[in-house]
């Protein structure tokens, strides 16, 4: 039945389109009927973040990052951790707006005007008059997406949320004593010795019977589960594979030829000589008339005797370093020069002389002292840089038809890919082993938690039907089928009885190391004399630990000093063992240069605004009754900085 269906899915759209939509003019749609299915994510003062909410902020996220950073490797920003900062940043924004009214910031005209003008790229929109080229305004915010009024809100609505947390941040300061205290903590310095006792040096003191590797088997049997996996047929569209499926025409090839000759063959290049009388936008009208009327004089003594060009430019132009070579400013390419130039340039032909051209520089005028023509190359030595462009072009434009029967094509013959790798010539690939979660270093389709999760859904893993098509990166869609598949299992003991006893030793011979170190501990700390078994003495600090790992340094930094020498260890973790540390004394820091002090200070009271800021954004999230519903991704970290 379900088969029929599939076969036919036209005429059952169709009939169900015919059935569903009289009963929704005869009743109304309830406005929650789309809304209440998606899964809310999120809760700022009573309001929701949906999971559809989430989905299209992180999507123009991801998109804005794509156009600013091309190069980035798609699969970063469809990680667990990039999805998770979006959500992040949706509710800071949410607990920033939500203040901001609570407070009554308010943004003033005249405030939100000197913000627009301080933006680079609107005040370089600002005419020599002081009037705005609006049109270029538009353009402007348009490329954002944003009309005018658009744009100016969100500024607008920017500068009072900055003033929530601009406030607190602005108003921390430090005392010379707090700086003292923090600064000579941080960088305090301590003469230590070390004993370490490393966890491989008892491994041979551990002895396991079967029964020891049967107990710990069974107390951890997360260490010995095969993940569930799958051998794979997989299909990948892209912008190439469209290219390679392109067969161009011999005509076209011919007239992309005749239109674009002159541009694939290189630029024009000119070599021109210039008198310049400079005329800064700084100059006063007055002076700038009389700047013109000098150049305008020069004008018509060379156009009387053009051969006296180069003569009257070492004499007269005001451009240092082209009036010595007599104005001489080699050859240059379009776009070289300031646009006045270069169309005045470009406009004359050899020995021609110009009239007087305004620039930003000043008043010049121009001769034209030779024409570099580069010479035509034949339609066969161009073909294979024209197929390449024209083939790139031709599968922009065709990608998306492509796309579409893509995945109609998947979707309608969905037993085998063969028929939709034929027709639009692609090749079905294969990879086993695949895990419904990205593996470290995974990349294309693979590091798709989509497409995975497309995968590995009951209807492709029960069925072995393809996948719907997912977009797994720009202009990139992908669609696959299980092949086999395996599921889930903890393996028997037999099968890993050498990772168990590796596993076991490792832990119990970390334990011995440890039980000797705190009986050393004990030992050192009442007859301190009987200590062996240390390095000789070493200064460290934070900034130099003296190729000791962290957890020490951290160790020896926080032992109380106050009657030395101290003794305190550390647990060192991850099969590295144990360590007995031995405090000697503590080393005055060397005071720091002058500029080094300010620079520590200035980053010091970074530090402390920011913890501030950050402090006060936690109340504002507990005052608005903030909660965020997903689980942090393990891997996720962030270091909260905004002001």
């Amino acid at each position: 039945m379900f088969e029929s269906i599939r076969k036919h899915s036209k005429i059952v759209m169709i009939l169900l389109f015919l059935l569903v939509i009289p009963s929704f003019v005869l009743v109304g749609i309830d406005s929650k009927y789309f809304s209440e299915k998606s899964e809310v994510v999120a809760r700022v003062d009573g309001n929701k973040i949906t999971q559809s909410d989430w989905e299209n902020a992180h999507r123009a996220e991801s998109d804005r990052i794509r156009a600013q950073q091309p190069t980035m490797d798609a699969k970063m920003l469809d990680s667990p951790a990039a999805r998770y900062a979006t959500l992040e940043r949706m509710v800071r924004e949410r607990v920033l707006a939500a203040a901001a009214q609570k407070m009554h910031m308010v943004t003033s005209d005249a405030r939100l005007a000197r913000s627009l003008a301080e933006i680079p790229q609107i005040a370089a929109l600002k005419r020599p008059d002081g009037t705005m080229d609006t049109e270029g305004y538009r353009t402007l915010v348009a490329s954002q997406g944003l009309t005018p009024a658009g744009f100016e809100a969100r500024v607008r609505n920017d500068l009072s949320v900055n003033q929530i947390l601009g406030g607190v941040v602005g108003s921390a300061f430090v005392t010379d004593a707090q700086t003292g205290q923090a600064l000579d903590a941080l960088y305090q310095r301590r003469e230590i010795q070390v004993a370490r006792f490393n966890a491989a040096d008892f491994a041979a003191k551990v002895s396991p019977t079967d029964a020891d590797l049967e107990t710990y088997y069974k107390a951890h049997p997360n260490q010995f589960k095969q993940l569930e996996s799958a051998n794979v047929e997989y299909l990948l569209l892209t912008l190439d594979s469209v290219r390679d499926g392109i067969t161009l025409n011999e005509d076209d090839l011919r007239t992309y030829y005749k239109e674009n000759v002159a541009r694939l063959a290189g630029k024009e290049e000119r070599r021109a000589s210039h008198i310049l009388i400079k005329a800064g936008k700084d100059m006063s009208a007055a002076d700038r008339e009389k700047a013109k009327a000098r150049a305008t004089e020069l004008l018509a003594q060379v156009r009387k005797a053009p051969a006296t060009f180069a003569d009257v430019a070492k004499k007269s132009s005001e451009d240092t370093g082209s009036a010595a070579l007599g104005g001489d400013l080699n050859f240059f390419a379009r776009e070289a020069m300031v646009k006045p130039f270069e169309d005045a340039a470009f406009a004359l032909k050899k020995g021609d002389i110009s009239d007087v051209v305004e620039s930003d520089f000043g008043y010049h005028i121009i001769q034209v002292t030779d024409i570099k023509t580069p010479r035509q190359p034949t339609f066969e030595e161009l073909r294979p840089s024209m197929e390449k462009e024209l083939k790139a072009q031709q599968a922009q434009r065709k990608y998306a038809e492509v796309a579409e029967a893509f995945a109609n094509g998947v979707y309608e013959q969905a037993d085998s890919l063969a028929p939709v790798a034929e027709k639009l010539k692609l090749k079905v690939q294969t990879a086993n082993g695949v895990t419904r979660t990205p593996v470290p270093g995974a990349t294309g389709a693979f590091a798709n938690a989509k497409f995975l999760e497309a995968l590995f859904s009951s209807d492709s893993v029960q069925n072995k039907r393809n996948t719907e098509a997912v977009e797994v990166g720009p202009s990139q869609m992908a669609s696959g089928r299980i092949v086999s598949y395996t599921p889930a299992e903890t393996l028997p003991l037999d099968k890993v009885r050498d990772k168990v006893r590796t596993l076991y030793v490792a832990e119990k011979a970390a334990e011995l190391a440890r039980k000797e170190g705190e009986a050393k501990l004990a030992e050192y700390t009442a007859k301190p004399d009987t200590a062996s078994g240390l390095t000789a003495p070493a200064v460290i600090a934070r900034d130099t630990p003296m190729n000791y790992p962290r957890p020490l340094i951290d160790a020896a930094l926080r032992a109380n000093a106050d009657k030395l020498p101290a003794w305190t260890s550390v647990d060192l973790g991850a099969g590295q063992g144990y360590a007995v540390i031995k405090v000697n004394r503590i080393v005055p820091r060397d005071k720091p240069e002058a500029q080094r002090a300010q620079q520590e200070r200035m980053q010091l009271m970074q530090w402390w605004s920011s913890a501030e800021g950050v402090a006060y954004y936690e109340m504002l999230k507990e005052r608005f009754k903030t909660e965020i519903k997903v689980t942090r991704p393990s891997e996720f970290t962030i270091s909260q900085t905004e002001n």
